[in-house]
């Protein structure tokens, strides 16, 4: 297939899309080996150099990765169990019993082996590449508080391979440098803030309200009248979902000056209401045939990733999942770019009658900082990078409350005690519901929908504890393993929403649960995503009571990039009496 970017491209929207070359792209150098220079490097001091950190050499790592069965449990090996060996000094992390940890990033595989094995800070090998692993919270904000203006991403290479062998413009998510930065300010401006978010309140609780519609109608079409079998995929459908209607804020004026961008990936709700205001149909009973290629071609990218991470690049070439992997996100482009043609040539017909034009589409177009390339290769990320985190939290989420019913009825009846039985949960009674708001964030920490994570420091070279780490090294965030910790979250595999309560629960570092991210890299729709999330829940929650699957099929998670269910979560949604 094509790229979607091919072809002569039509001249849409002359009097708003002003030309603009984008700068060069940085070359900050892929990262780098670590080795015996860091030591020579230290000087006097003594720091020690990676070469020194206790960590599992390539052959342990196959044999966990591919005989003991961990490839798709990657998540698991960040915990697991085993007798410690070596540590850091000055990091303050403790130390204790472990199990070896694999990252499988979108890019490569990341580091292997668990914080309990190897201690807060411990290197794995995998290729022609040392990572060094990060799995206590107090070394991990050690870390991200010497990040640079701009720092890199690393786990993003697949997707970047994609782009390049396709000769198509990098999007936030695979930018780095200058020009992400620029990037990150356009797209920052209408997405970051929670001022900004609570403008799309009434939009979400439109999609939210079809949602319930459809609920109710898969509810009602099952033998029970109550089950509703694979509630992942009906919320998958509802977070990519939009609204069609008045766009929460119009952009400046015709030939709109630039605005000034405010300070990853982004969590969005309704994302196609967010970027085209307008519906893909995914929440209709019959999905128009093209939206379906695209939810399948996302399901595709991301399961074919797996066998584009740890299989030989030879491979490509004799079996069939690396044209799989390219195919899935030429379909991803093609969406995008249509929906981005169509809404062009739009806000050109309201230009010509004079109209003003607005939303947040026509703002990245009239704010002259983004060529119609780079318009193209954000709006095709950014389609797909928020609806994991919506609708597995959701779902998990769902998942625990239908098993335990007393944290499920605290949290109804906080409901009724601030929601009037005549009205729906709206934006301005989140903040008064603790409980509903510790709720998402438990699930976040059992669930965290991204594992693992990377960061390279190009600018300058790093000192954590004892040790010394030269620029450019390739450092992997366990973040499950950190949510896991005990020493933060007593009996962690437990779903406990209690824990974030005021006055329960002991203390937790900041940085040991992070879903979002942290600094300039932290995600860009969280305020959005978090309203998505609340809005929902509190909605299903109000209308019915949910139990568990009576079968009594237990769901574990798997690792396919993102921690998804292992198998569909199905449920039984009973109607609460005099519910609106």
């Amino acid at each position: 297939m094509a790229g979607p970017s091919g072809g002569a491209r039509r001249p849409l929207l002359p009097l708003l899309l002003r030309p603009r070359p984008p700068p060069p792209r940085s070359s900050p150098g892929p990262p780098r080996r670590t080795g015996g220079s860091a030591a020579a490097a230290a000087g006097p001091a003594r720091l020690k150099g990676p070469e020194e950190l206790p960590g599992p050499g390539l052959l342990r790592t196959f044999v966990w990765l591919f005989l003991r069965g961990y490839l798709l449990h990657t998540h698991r090996l960040q915990v697991r169990r085993g007798s410690p060996a070596g540590g850091l000094r000055g990091a303050g992390g403790a130390r204790g019993p472990g199990r070896p940890a694999r990252c499988v990033g979108v890019g490569g595989l990341g580091g292997l082996m668990s914080r309990r094995i190897y201690g807060p800070i411990w290197k794995s090998t995998f290729g022609h590449y040392e990572n060094i692993n990060i799995g206590s919270p107090v070394v991990l904000e050690q870390l991200l508080r010497q990040e640079g203006k701009y720092p890199m991403r690393s786990d993003m290479a697949l997707w970047k391979e994609h782009r390049d062998t396709r000769r198509l413009p990098y999007g936030p998510f695979t930018e780095e440098g200058e020009r992400w930065y620029r990037l990150r300010q356009v797209l920052n401006k209408r997405l970051l803030k929670p001022s900004e978010a609570v403008l799309y309140a009434d939009a979400i609780g439109e999609v939210v309200s079809d949602l319930m519609v459809r609920l109710r109608d898969e509810r009602s079409r099952s033998p029970s009248g109550v089950l509703v079998g694979d509630v992942a995929n009906l919320l998958y459908r509802f977070a990519l979902e939009g609204r069609k209607g008045p766009p929460p804020r119009p952009c400046p004026a015709p030939l709109f000056p630039s605005p000034r961008g405010s300070e990853c990936g982004l969590c969005p709700t309704g994302i196609s209401y967010i970027l085209f205001e307008t519906r893909i149909g995914c929440l209709k009973q019959q999905v128009p045939a093209e939206t379906q290629r695209f939810i399948d071609s996302i399901n595709l990218m991301f399961k074919n990733s797996i066998f584009a991470t740890v299989l030989p690049r030879w491979s490509r070439k004799v079996l069939p999942f690396w044209d799989r992997y390219l195919d899935s996100w030429d379909t991803i482009f093609a969406f995008g770019k249509t929906l981005i043609d169509r809404k062009m040539e739009e806000l050109e017909g309201q230009v010509e009658r004079g109209k003003e034009v607005s939303g947040y589409l026509s703002y990245l177009l009239a704010s002259g900082r983004l060529s119609l390339d780079e318009v193209y290769g954000s709006v095709a990320e950014l389609l797909l990078a928020g609806v994991d985190t919506t609708s597995n939290t959701l779902s998990w989420a769902l998942y625990h409350l239908s098993r335990d019913p007393d944290i499920q009825e605290t949290l109804y009846q906080e409901l009724k005690a601030v929601v009037p039985a005549d009205r729906f949960p709206g934006a301005e009674d989140i903040p008064k519901m603790p409980m509903l708001r510790a709720v998402i964030k438990e699930t976040l920490r059992v669930y965290p929908v991204v594992p693992t994570n990377a960061r390279v420091f190009y600018e300058k070279d790093i000192v954590i504890g004892d040790y010394l780490f030269p620029k450019n090294t390739l450092f992997v965030l366990a973040h499950y393993a950190m949510s896991h910790d005990e020493t933060y979250f007593p009996e962690p595999e437990r779903f406990l929403p209690q824990r974030w309560l005021r006055g329960h629960g002991s203390p937790h570092h900041p940085f040991s649960s992070i879903p979002f991210g942290y600094g300039v890299r932290a995600c860009v729709g969280r305020r959005i995503a978090e309203l998505e999330m609340h809005l929902a829940l509190a909605r299903i929650i109000q209308a019915f009571e949910v139990r568990p699957d009576p079968r009594g099929v237990e769901v574990t998670s798997v690792s396919r990039i993102v921690l998804v269910a292992d198998k569909p979560i199905n449920l039984e949604f009973i109607a609460r009496p005099g519910a609106p």
